[in-house]
């Protein structure tokens, strides 16, 4: 399974959006699957993400200064996102998406 952690407004796609739950869906991995794969099976929009973290590490980010700043594993921002959203998932990943309202400074 791929477990997907949603964020800020994005909690509505999980089975329980009450703040007080965790917002975690486990997704099926099939071949070929990817972080745009695994939105499409969400019916999240990829527009609506700001942040997106693989396995603890930011893979994309809509803050322009995270590339600037050098961020550790920071691969893609506003600009590249596709690149992230190509990125293939294993069994065993953990995806967290962010919303626009759960910005982060990334320093």
């Amino acid at each position: 399974m791929v477990v997907v952690h949603l964020y800020g407004r994005l909690r509505r796609y999980a089975p329980d959006p009450r703040p007080d739950r965790e917002s975690v869906v486990q997704v099926a991995p099939r071949p070929g699957q990817t972080v745009r794969t695994t939105l499409e099976q969400l019916g999240i929009q990829p527009q609506e993400v700001f942040h997106i973290f693989l396995n603890g590490v930011l893979l994309a980010t809509g803050n322009s200064m995270a590339p600037w700043l050098g961020h550790q594993g920071s691969v893609a921002c506003a600009s590249d996102r596709s690149k992230a959203l190509d990125t293939p998932l294993q069994p065993g990943d953990r995806v967290g998406l962010f919303a626009r309202d759960m910005s982060l400074l990334v320093v």
